[in-house]
């Protein structure tokens, strides 16, 4: 029975069946597995290194062993891996609950800074609010080869060089390499103290892939994700302009929000075989990036300028304010269809308004401000859905 989503492949796949890699490592008499071509990893993720092979086991156990004995080569794994993409997964995954967590948006969201910042956080700040080991896992990140890779690519880029990002380019066969990491925690249950790990797996859609119908329909990560990070850029809607400062240029002439969110939600309808009279159950985080343009209109204490307390939960009565205050900015602005649109279509869904730099860049220098990356609130789209999943406690306070 299929239980979760592969993080790399978004294929649903069994936990109490995965499949092992070999390390290479045979028994005396036998020769070694050697490091080869996957094609199935390679159309699935594509990922093209040459690995050692993988290969499932025959049992008749409830759960997955923890090692099995390679057939070809004899030598004993602990390495197990998807069944269907064959990437390896890590040692917890097949204890863990592993929501996958996917991040839309349409071009010119911001989605890409974002998401790095987002990670920046999660590895520096929100591991020690939450007392939490957070680290990227896999062999791959965002398509820049190892972690430290994706590390150096763009983090370096933005909080060392203060340097903007690029945007993303679009996926080829509908393929974008995710960025996985894995949460773990320790958690108090009758009296003692145990460990729940949580693998989160970020795909970052370029704007280009939400643009038509079909492009939708090939990001398949949709349609397996347990909850979605929905990005939207405040500059585009309808009543928005005349209250930000940016150049002309910056600001293009991108799909109306409403556009792309309409073919998200067909395509959730379609893979999940939600009927026309029934809600989506996905819940459905709709975040307003790059808010911090409207800083000026919103005025200094403006409920939405204000930071929540940073305790070890998810802060509910601070997020239902926040969503309220949006959604009054929704009908202000003359993008009330978009509030109608999601309470139309979602069972549960929230509003957030977040900015990744914290202040507003040298669009024509292509810097960061001069005081660097000072996020406001990337953290909470994440913190809500982890705490509907039950991986972090929910207060309210």
């Amino acid at each position: 029975m299929a239980t979760v989503a592969c993080p790399y492949c978004y294929h649903r796949i069994n936990q109490s069946r995965l499949h092992f890699q070999c390390t290479g490592f045979g028994i005396p008499g036998r020769d070694p597995c050697i490091k080869q071509a996957d094609k199935d990893r390679e159309n699935l993720t594509g990922y093209t290194t040459d690995v050692f092979p993988t290969f499932a086991v025959e049992s008749r156990r409830l759960t997955s062993p923890r090692r099995a004995p390679c057939p070809h080569c004899g030598g004993v794994s602990g390495v197990r891996a998807c069944p269907v993409c064959h990437t390896p997964l890590t040692a917890s995954f097949a204890e863990s609950s592993s929501p996958l967590i996917g991040m839309v948006g349409g071009k010119g969201a911001g989605k890409t800074v974002y998401l790095t910042v987002l990670n920046h956080e999660l590895r520096h700040n929100v591991r020690r609010r939450f007392a939490a080991d957070i680290r990227l896992t896999g062999d791959q990140q965002g398509g820049a080869g190892s972690p430290q890779a994706w590390l150096d690519g763009f983090e370096r880029t933005l909080f060392t060089e203060k340097t903007l990002l690029g945007g993303t380019e679009p996926a080829a066969d509908g393929r974008q390499v995710p960025v996985v990491l894995e949460w773990r925690q320790p958690q108090r249950r009758l009296g003692r103290e145990t460990y729940g790990t949580t693998v989160l797996s970020f795909y970052d859609a370029a704007g280009e892939d939400l643009t038509s119908q079909e492009r939708v329909h090939t990001q398949s990560y949709l349609g397996v994700a347990d909850g979605l990070i929905l990005l939207l850029d405040p500059w585009q809607l309808p009543g928005a302009r005349d209250h930000i400062d940016v150049p002309a240029n910056v600001v293009g002439e991108s799909e109306p929000p409403l556009s792309v969110l309409s073919r998200i939600t067909e395509l959730l309808r379609a893979t999940s075989g939600t009927r026309s009279r029934s809600k989506i159950a996905t819940p459905l985080a709709v975040v307003f990036a790059k808010i911090d343009a409207l800083f000026p209109r919103l005025g200094e204490g403006h409920p939405l300028r204000n930071t929540p307390a940073a305790h070890a939960c998810y802060d509910d009565q601070a997020g239902n304010d926040a969503h309220e205050h949006v959604r009054s900015l929704l009908y202000e602005f003359d993008a009330d269809d978009i509030d109608t649109h999601l309470r139309s279509n979602y069972k549960r869904f929230r509003y957030f308004a977040v900015s990744a730099l914290g202040a507003s860049p040298d669009y024509a220098g292509g810097r960061v401000d001069s005081h660097g990356v000072v996020p406001f609130r990337v953290d909470e789209p994440l913190l809500w859905l982890l705490s509907l999943f039950g991986v972090i406690e929910k207060s309210r306070s």
